[in-house]
């Protein structure tokens, strides 16, 4: 029964860090450079689109990537204590991700979105600069937490 927990543990978060930080690095680095062509009131409300529907499944894996993260740490090391340092760091930058994800969604996200729907054009697009900045560390410290979930059981 364990062996099935770890594998559903495992898949999950697996799935909620290609969600996240995949969908993070198609947005700032395909989707916003194709928008340059819109006007500003189009891409702001398109903006708004988008993240109206990610950041429901960012919101899903910032419940599911601590909580599977957690079954396997027990279930594999019993604990942080037998933990290699690569667990500690994916803990620590996991936990700053999700900090500035909570950031973004309860300050510019939701001023942004208050602009969008006033059709204050110029308000929205001071908060979409911030949820740019944000985003990229994000998009940054995923790549990074992928990179040492990928590698860091092979190190020494």
């Amino acid at each position: 029964m364990m062996q099935y927990v770890s594998s559903i543990a495992i898949a999950i978060h697996a799935i909620g860090a290609t969600v996240w930080v995949g969908g993070m690095f198609f947005a700032y680095l395909v989707l916003r450079p194709s928008l340059g062509a819109f006007e500003p009131q189009q891409r702001l409300t398109l903006w708004s689109d988008v993240f109206s529907h990610f950041f429901i499944w960012v919101w899903i894996a910032v419940i599911a990537l601590p909580v599977s993260g957690y079954v396997l740490v027990f279930k594999y090391f019993g604990g942080f204590g037998s933990a290699g340092v690569h667990v500690h760091i994916m803990h620590m930058l996991g936990l700053l991700m999700i900090g500035l994800f909570l950031l973004l969604y309860f300050a510019p996200y939701r001023h942004f979105r208050n602009g969008v729907t006033a059709k204050d054009w110029a308000s929205a697009a001071r908060h979409l600069n911030d949820i740019r900045r944000i985003v990229g560390i994000n998009t940054i410290l995923g790549l990074i937490t992928v990179i040492v979930g990928a590698s860091g059981r092979l190190w020494g």
